[in-house]
């Protein structure tokens, strides 16, 4: 009622005014405080009262005496504690803080403030030892930071403090660890730096850095994804209700796994839930209990996916329903205080008076507890206090002061006298008389003095005293009186009430087509209130006109000079006012030229509107046609407002046609309506008629009932009966609500039925669960019922069903489909709508004799509907399967049946896990494999089957079956240098399984080859690295691929023999993050990459691709080095002339060495430098020594050599610096290749050979040596 709930008052409503009041805490320091050391503290505590309150803390639970601490003080006139912690530890002060406030009238109390210093701890000394990890592999980065308070903020960085790159495989976890789904090469870095940031302190600390290094020389394959976070099939999470709740899933595979989520039996609120972390993490603000339930993330890639199911449940701290509010009651008055509150568990409501639990404080038989409730009867001057309710749970706690203030005070008016309301016509009027008094004044309004209160469908009286005017004319203005009257006496107060009339376009502005250069105007010209300013502004396209000196705005026009393309757009004219406006619109078109428009143009608005021959439910409507400019009238649109419930919305009523001034309108009760029509030509619309003038049709009873009447439970015992509201034109007149009706069917013979005001559903209570329902809902208002409603059955809410299907039993049908068969259970257990059947099964464990390693997925397949059988499709050979069965509602599934096992037969076997060629010679290879990890059975035996591979030619076919525990197998008698196509596959009884394939060369002969020993060709190199080159298993598009180095770039040779013909070399620089640049090379097998940059390395490869440019096939990468450009230089050790000068000396040389000796053995001397300076000849004259001569040779210098020779003393020649063989590029001594045969060293660069290393050519080896040695 309006008495019992104006006992309320909010906490700003006593303020005002000069009256006692209790103390109410206005501001406070949060529950947990968490407080920066650096500066001192500050807990806040502040409250108003008459008289002003004084203040006291507790700590601990104790006393705090503030003055006996010097460095505490509080604030004057206020609780708030100032805590100077210079020379403390802010943790001296750390504990629960609680603020009392007490006048002569009572006590309020604050919230326990835990006060805690924040704290960032220092990261404890490690040291991280490298990590050395395959690639492919998984890895987890640890975090580990100390716990601070509050917890930092965790992000990895680099030694240069650059976030590191996250993606779908690499990526952060929520406790900060850093997770890859698969390691690559380009992982490995010394700088993997985890950060942590503290919020309160702004510092921020760094863990050591951590070294990977991603080998691969051992790469890790395929595999189908796993989860590391979460680990096992499920998990449970707990949230609090209002929290935010995060659940993350990060699995480890290869390729990277995709995650997705889904909820079981319910959608996620796109407006509550998002997706973080690349789709690893699900959250969900403000959690509510709708958010409980079962959650699944899968984890896929192509080989297959893994799921986990996370089981969330919410509870709830307490939260209000109705918190307690102040009550304000005169002597001998009756009032209550109400404390609801609810969570999860169901909190503890416990009642203080003044700080004073109530079971302490003396009795008062006034007052009386019961349960949420405090209810108060008869109360007395003096009974004025604070009471404080507590309600609690294992989550939280909620603490509220509500006091009650026993006054006995005459009414006051507050609002301002002599207020002046202005109003729009047939809009809405709201007079303020906002009083206070004890008891509660009661309010009633009159007009201009009169003596008669006012009432009536057009007025409504509201619990704050305001009055509202509904659909107010000229007649409403003039003065208005409240009076407040209470047993203490009565006040009132006076305002005005002026009605203006409302602004209207008369004229609005027209659709214009106008030539470029042309000048535009547009008109607006509008009526409005004379004594309100109107204020016109125009718009282009809805936003401000442009700032251009060719718009001149008028006093009711907008003008447009010389007219560009750029003036194009729709021109809108807003007339404002201070309490209405209205707005037109009108486009402009721009053409070049002429447009050849026919004089025919939109035809001018009716005019004249009369209403004639009025009626309740109809009335006649006649106007005058405007000019058709040469365009007939086609119809006319008759459209109409109701200012009582739509004002400002004009909706079409009917159509005439373009012959007729006339119109009969059928109209409904209660509606204020006003009439306006339009006219249509072949060119367009007229504008609307100036309106009509208003006819308000009598209210009456409905005409129909709301429609779209449904009956379901959401609990057990409850329905719910629902159904679309009638909107206020369907009413039919005041005072709308509806008669709900219901009857158990074939149960009852008697309707329940209630009157409810004008809403949308009702709860029916203790009903029995899912039994049929008779419904109806009958639309009543103040001038009657609406006729008899139909009757629709609702049924009422469901229950989890109580009995599991009997008579299960499974039909193996083949090795990977079982069909599961069941007897339906007694409708009567369902206890709700069957929707069908649930089939819960699960492998448990293979029969090869050993249990599964990890706990398989349980999958589940409903089947809708009362059915009694269904397929499990998808399982695996040779296991143990077990199931039950459950039948499902609409509440959701009911306990399962028995366990029932089943065995599946055995089935073909898997791939082999690996088929690796080893041990090449000339005429035998080696072949090693992998079981099948997938056996699907007993294995039987392998089959083994080759030939030859010439090209495209194939030779003739030749199979070896071999024993199941074999695992190698070595093939003689094959041909040398011959390409070999293998394929593998393994048996059961069952069959024998998809094969897999490997193809290998056997071994060059050497005494094949040696003929070739002098050429350095392209098929010489592709022949000799055949025995290191494998192809790829199961890519046969590609084989022969080699590459070789030319002083111009690099070349690459292969043969293909897929269908796509787009083929492209593709080459990079090694190491490099740029893309792969690539050529078009269709129709050879062949190509030479030009541009190579001298002494780099570059990879290549050679692709096929499709129509859409996808890469279908592709070659193994080859790694191309080129040398070191170096001079080029000519090798005259080649060239006849240099090599008929060297004889021809090496002979003068032994005939000076033979005179020499004989004249030595005379005991002369000869002489040498007379003999060269008669045979001076220039081409020997580098041989001489740095004098230009020989020496002499004495009888005397025996067994000593000759002086200025070249010959060392090992007795080893050097070689002239003339010589130009490869072995002058490089630095080392060593040639090395890949295993495809490219470069990865550089030619021996020594200039000396010892002539003891056999009978070899002093000379530097060419290529095709080298490779000879190397093989």
């Amino acid at each position: 009622s309006q008495v019992t709930s104006s006992r309320y008052l909010s906490r700003a409503s006593l303020p005002c005014l000069t009256l006692p009041q209790p103390p109410t805490i206005t501001q406070q320091s949060p529950k947990n405080y968490i407080v920066d050391p650096r500066e001192n503290i500050v807990i806040r505590c502040e409250a108003k009262g008459k008289p002003q309150p004084r203040f006291s803390w507790t700590r601990n639970g104790t006393h705090f005496d503030v003055e006996k601490d010097p460095k505490v003080t509080m604030r004057p006139g206020s609780g708030t504690l100032l805590i100077d912690i210079s020379g403390e530890k802010a943790e001296a002060y750390e504990g629960v803080y609680q603020c009392m406030a007490t006048n002569e009238h009572g006590t309020a109390l604050s919230n326990n403030m835990v006060i805690r210093q924040s704290r960032s701890p220092l990261w404890s000394k490690e040291r991280n030892e490298p990590v050395l990890v395959q690639e492919g592999a998984p890895l987890v980065l640890q975090c580990r930071p100390p716990a601070g308070l509050p917890p930092p903020v965790i992000f990895w960085m680099d030694n240069n403090f650059q976030r590191l790159r996250q993606d779908e495989r690499v990526s952060q976890a929520l406790n900060g660890d850093l997770y890859f789904s698969n390691l690559k090469v380009q992982d490995t870095r010394s700088d993997y730096i985890c950060y942590a940031r503290f919020p309160h302190t702004q510092t921020i600390q760094q863990k050591q850095p951590i070294t990977v290094k991603v080998l691969s020389n051992s790469p890790v394959g395929e595999r189908r994804p796993s989860f590391v976070v979460p680990t096992g099939a499920s998990s449970s999470k707990m949230v609090l209700r209002g929290d935010v709740l995060e659940m993350e899933c990060i699995a480890e595979g290869l390729p990277t796994p995709s995650i997705t989520w889904r909820k079981e039996g319910g959608d996620l609120d796109s407006s509550r839930t998002s997706f973080k972390n690349f789709h690893k993490t699900l959250r969900i603000v403000s959690v509510t209990e709708a958010d409980a339930g079962v959650y699944r993330c899968t984890a896929s890639n192509h080989l297959g996916s893994v799921h986990h199911v996370i089981t969330v449940t919410v509870r709830a701290a307490p939260y209000w329903v109705k918190a307690p509010k102040n009550l304000v009651l005169s002597p001998k008055e009756t009032g209550v205080i109400t404390c609801q509150a609810t969570g999860d568990p169901k909190p503890d409501i416990t009642w203080l008076i003044n700080g004073i639990l109530i079971a302490n404080a003396p009795e008062d038989p006034s007052r009386k507890v019961e349960g949420d409730s405090l209810t108060f009867t008869d109360v007395q001057t003096g009974s004025s206090a604070v009471y404080q309710c507590n309600a609690s749970n294992e989550y939280g706690y909620l603490l509220a002061n509500s006091f009650i203030n026993v006054l006995a005070e005459p009414p006051r008016i507050l609002t301002a006298p002599d207020k002046v309301y202005q109003v729009i016509t047939n809009t809405a009027a709201f007079l303020d008389c906002a009083s206070f008094g004890s008891p509660v004044p009661k309010i009633t309004w009159f007009k201009d003095g009169q003596n008669s209160a006012l009432a009536g469908d057009r007025y409504e009286m509201h619990e704050n005293g305001t009055l509202e005017i509904r659909a107010v004319l000229k007649l409403n203005s003039g003065r208005y009186t409240c009076m407040a009257m209470n047993a203490l006496g009565n006040r009132e107060n006076h305002v005005y009430l002026e009605v203006k009339e409302p602004t209207r376009i008369l004229m609005q502005p027209e659709y214009k087509v106008v030539q470029r250069n042309r000048d535009v105007v547009f008109e607006c010209k509008a009526k409005h209130d004379p004594t309100l300013v109107t204020v016109m502004t125009w718009l282009k396209d809805n936003e401000e006109l442009p700032e251009d000196e060719r718009l001149m705005v008028g006093a009711d026009s907008l003008t447009i000079n010389d007219v560009t393309e750029g003036d194009e757009g729709t021109y809108t004219c807003i007339v404002n006012t201070t309490l209405d406006q209205d707005s037109a619109s009108a486009r402009l078109t721009v053409v070049g030229t002429d447009t050849g428009l026919s004089d025919a143009e939109q035809p001018d608005p009716p005019k004249d509107l009369e209403l004639t021959d009025q009626r309740e439910r109809s009335v006649q409507l006649t106007w005058i046609p405007g000019d058709d400019h040469n365009s007939p009238i086609r119809k006319f649109i008759i459209q109409y407002e109701d200012a009582l419930h739509h004002p400002g919305i004009w909706k079409n009523l009917t159509e005439v046609p373009g012959t007729k001034t006339t119109a009969y309108l059928k109209l409904s009760p209660y509606v204020s309506y006003t009439f306006r029509v339009l006219a249509v030509n072949e060119v367009g619309f007229s504008k609307p008629s100036t309106p009509s003038r208003q006819y308000i049709t009598k209210p009456a009873a409905p005409d129909e009932n709301p429609s779209e009447v449904q009956g379901a439970g959401n609990e057990h015992n409850n329905l719910i009966i629902s159904w679309k509201p009638l909107t206020g034109f369907q009413s039919n007149g005041p005072g709308l609500q509806y008669n709900v009706s219901w009857r158990q069917k074939d149960v009852e013979k008697d309707w329940t039925s209630v009157t409810v005001a004008n809403v949308s559903k009702f709860v029916v209570s203790g009903t029995p669960t899912f039994v049929p329902y008779e419904l109806m809902v009958r639309a009543l208002n103040d001038f009657g019922s609406a006729p008899e409603p139909r009757v629709v059955i609702g049924y009422s809410g469901e229950d989890l069903p109580t009995a599991a299907p009997d008579g299960v039993q499974v039909l193996v049908q083949s090795s990977t489909l079982a069909e599961v068969r069941w007897e339906p259970i007694p409708l009567r257990t369902v206890r709700g709508r069957l929707n069908g059947y649930n089939v819960y099964y699960w492998k448990e464990r293979s029969l090869h004799g050993h249990h599964t390693k990890h706990h398989k997925e349980q999958r589940v397949l409903t089947f809708s509907g009362n059915r009694t059988h269904g397929k499990l499709p998808g399982l695996e050979p040779f296991s143990r399967y077990a199931l039950n069965v459950r039948v499902v509602n609409g509440k959701g599934e009911g306990p399962a049946s028995s366990r029932q096992q089943f065995e599946t037969p055995e089935g073909v076997p898997g791939l082999p896990v690996f088929l690796e060629v080893i041990k090449p010679t000339l005429d035998s290879l080696t072949l090693e494999w992998g079981p099948p990890s997938e056996r699907n059975g007993i294995l039987t035996g392998y089959t083994l089957k080759y030939q030859t591979l010439n090209g495209t030619e194939l030779g003739q076919l030749k199979e070896i079956s071999l024993d199941s525990n074999q695992t190698t197998v070595t093939l003689l008698n094959l041909k040398y240098s011959t390409r070999y196509r293998f394929s593998l596959s393994a048996n059961t009884a069952k069959g024998e399984g998809p094969a897999a394939t490997r193809e290998a060369v056997t071994i060059v002969d050497e005494g094949v080859n040696r003929p070739l020993a002098c050429s350095w060709t392209h098929r010489t190199l592709s022949m000799t690295l055949s025995s290191l080159f494998f192809s790829r298993p199961f890519l046969p598009a590609f084989g022969n691929v080699s590459s070789s180095v030319r002083e111009d770039g690099a070349v690459v040779s292969w043969e293909y023999w897929g269908p796509d013909k787009n083929l492209y070399v593709e080459y990079i620089v090694e190491n490099s993050k740029e893309d792969w640049k690539k050529e078009l090379v269709n129709g050879s097998q062949s190509y030479l990459i030009k541009g190579l940059k001298a002494g780099m390395s570059y990879r290549v490869r050679v692709v096929a691709k499709d129509q859409s440019d996808v890469t279908v096939h592709s070659t193994e990468e080859l790694l191309v080095t080129l040398p070191a450009m170096a001079s080029r230089q000519v090798d005259i050790a080649t060239q006849g002339w240099f090599i008929g000068l060297m004889c021809a000396i090496a002979l003068l040389i032994l005939v000076l060495l033979i005179v020499c000796f004989i004249r030595r053995n005379k005991g002369g001397k000869y002489p040498v430098k007379e003999k060269e300076d008669a045979h001076a000849d220039p081409e020997i004259q580098p041989m001489k020594d740095d004098d230009g001569t020989f020496g002499e040779y004495s009888d005397t210098e025996d067994h000593k050599p000759l002086k200025g020779s070249r010959t060392p003393s090992n007795g080893t020649v050097k070689k002239d610096d003339s010589d130009d063989s490869l072995v002058d590029y490089g630095e080392g001594g060593d040639v090395q290749f890949n295993e495809d045969g490219s470069f990865i060293g550089q030619y021996s660069g020594r200039k000396e050979r010892d002539t003891a290393e056999g009978n070899e050519s002093s000379e530097a080896p060419s290529p095709v040596n080298a490779m000879n040695s190397f093989v």
